[in-house]
C-alpha cells in the first residue's frame, strides 16, 4: 500500500495526514523538530472513540474514520533531540544515528568486557 511521506512546512500536510488515517496508509512525517503540533496528540495517544459501529480519530479539526491498517512513523535530523517527558510516553523513540566515536566506545567496551572484566564491573 506505500508510504505517504509529508513535513510540517506543507500547507496540507494535515489532509494528507487524514488520508492515511483514512484509507490505512503508512504515513512518515519527516524532519520534525523538538516541538510537535499539538494536532497530532489524539494520533500519538490513539484517541479512538466509537461511532455508529466504526472508530474515528481527531486529526486537526476534523474526526476521520479510523482504518486499522494505518501506521504513523515520524523522524528527525536533530543529531540528539530532546523531548518533552509528555512526548516521550506517548511514542517509541529509535534513534539510529550514528558516530565514528559512538562506535569507538561501543568497541572499546566490548574489547574491555572480553580482556578486563574487572575493569567493565567497575565501569558499571
Amino acid at each position: 500500500s506505500g508510504l505517504d511521506v509529508i513535513r510540517f512546512s506543507e500547507k496540507d500536510y494535515l489532509r494528507a495526514l487524514e488520508n492515511g488515517v483514512r484509507f490505512g496508509r503508512a504515513v512518515l512525517l519527516e524532519n520534525i523538530s523538538d516541538n510537535l503540533d499539538v494536532a497530532l496528540e489524539p494520533l500519538l495517544l490513539k484517541q479512538l472513540v466509537k461511532q455508529g459501529g466504526s472508530y474515528h480519530i481527531k486529526v486537526g479539526d476534523s474526526l476521520v474514520p479510523y482504518h486499522p491498517d494505518f501506521r504513523f512513523y515520524i523522524t528527525t535530523k536533530l543529531p540528539n533531540p530532546h523531548y518533552a517527558p509528555e512526548v516521550t510516553m506517548k511514542v517509541s523513540l529509535l534513534n539510529f544515528f550514528v558516530t565514528v566515536e559512538g562506535l569507538a566506545d561501543q568497541l572499546l567496551g566490548i574489547v574491555v568486557m572480553q580482556e578486563r572484566p574487572e575493569l567493565a564491573e567497575m565501569k558499571n
